[in-house]
Order: C-alpha cells, then sequence, then structure tokens
C-alpha cells in the first residue's frame, strides 16, 4: 500500500482538480465512488465534492471501503457482487491533434454542430468537443504528426461516426454542404451496404460519417 501521507495528497489533489473543473477527475470519480455513478461529466464536476469524498476515492482506488479502513489496514471485504461486477465500457473517444485549439474547437461548433465540453489549460492545450454521444477530444502539438499529404493518399481516418438512418446521415451531409465543410469524399453509398462521407476539419484531419444504406 502506498505510503499514508502520499495518499492524503492524492487526495487533496483530486479536490483540487474537483474544484478547478478538471474534466479527466470525473471519470476517475464516477469510477470509484457509488453514488457518482448515474452522473455526467458535468454534472460531477457541478456536484459538492468534500475532502471526505476525496478521501473516499482515494480508499477505494487503493482496494479499501472507506478512508478509516485504509488507515487501520484492516480490509474490508468488498461484497461478491463487487468482485466479480463486470467491466463496462461508458464511451469512449477519438483523439484529434491541432494546430489551434480555438481554431479547431470553432471548427467543431459553428460547423459540424458539436459543443464545447471542457478546454483546459493556459493557453489551452487540450480540450473535448461533443454532440449526443460522440466525443472528440482535441489534442495542441506544435509539430506535424502525419509526413507530407499520407493521410488524403491512404485515407486514413482520425475518426468515424455513427447514425443510425439514411434519411439522418443524408439530412446531416446537407447541412454541412450547407455550412461550407470540406468534403474529401462526398455522401456514396458503399459495396458493403453503408452511406458515408467524409470531411476534413482545419488541421487535415478526415473524419467519417456513416449510417446504413436502408
Amino acid at each position: 500500500m502506498s505510503n499514508l501521507e502520499n495518499l492524503r495528497k492524492q487526495a487533496k489533489q483530486y479536490l483540487r482538480w474537483h474544484h478547478e473543473q478538471y474534466y479527466p477527475v470525473a471519470a476517475i470519480i464516477r469510477e470509484h465512488l457509488p453514488r457518482f455513478h448515474q452522473l455526467s461529466d458535468q454534472e460531477i464536476l457541478a456536484a459538492a465534492f468534500r475532502l471526505a469524498d476525496a478521501q473516499e476515492l482515494v480508499a477505494r482506488k487503493e482496494g479499501f471501503e472507506g478512508w478509516q479502513a485504509l488507515r487501520t489496514g484492516a480490509h474490508t471485504a468488498m461484497s461478491e457482487t463487487n468482485r466479480n461486477a463486470q467491466t463496462i465500457f461508458s464511451s469512449v473517444a477519438a483523439q484529434l491533434f491541432v494546430r489551434d485549439l480555438k481554431t479547431s474547437t470553432d471548427f467543431f461548433t459553428t460547423k459540424l454542430g458539436f459543443t464545447i465540453d471542457f478546454v483546459y489549460g493556459d493557453p489551452p492545450f487540450y480540450g473535448q468537443v461533443s454532440r449526443d454521444n460522440a466525443r472528440i477530444t482535441l489534442r495542441y502539438v506544435c509539430e506535424p504528426v502525419f509526413a507530407g499529404d499520407i493521410r488524403e493518399r491512404e485515407g486514413l481516418l482520425s475518426a468515424s461516426i455513427t447514425l443510425e438512418s439514411a434519411d439522418q446521415i443524408k439530412q446531416l451531409f446537407l447541412a454541412y454542404q450547407a455550412a461550407d465543410v470540406l468534403f474529401p469524399q462526398v455522401l456514396r453509398k458503399e459495396p458493403w451496404g453503408a452511406k458515408t462521407f467524409i470531411v476534413k476539419d482545419p488541421d487535415g484531419n478526415l473524419i467519417l460519417f456513416a449510417a446504413p444504406a436502408n
């Protein structure tokens, strides 16, 4: 087990992150504290979160049911249900590398209809945008990630987003067309029975949109 003083510092760090609205801490809180399991990132960051909560979070990460149990070093038996609980992935997010975070967030919000979940750093270097269940994280990089024009030559996708129906993807394509979005590939029917189109963001990232053809 980690040194107790280090664990106290960890608890204070989680508390500080929550106070600073540091988005990644929301997922950690949701994973380890049962009362936060059903809350979104925004709801977790808006909820009351005290030092006692942060200490419980640290204790559960160490395999204890609470801070007092951790301090005494007495493992309390977790329920059989908790020990055998199935791991469930709750979401996934693609990560795009960008040269200017503001330019990128402006593109996703004004052109593609996303909303900003968070922007972090001073100056900003990391953020996330989302639309419905689709999440995209944006990471600032100061040097080219790909060599030359290999992305376009090989059709290397940075993200793939799925819609539920052919009508939805048609309407979305028309909306993006009206917004002057750049299309390396326009809407088309694929041999495997899907309709797809690809958009290109200001940094050359290729994003595929797909839906059933019928």
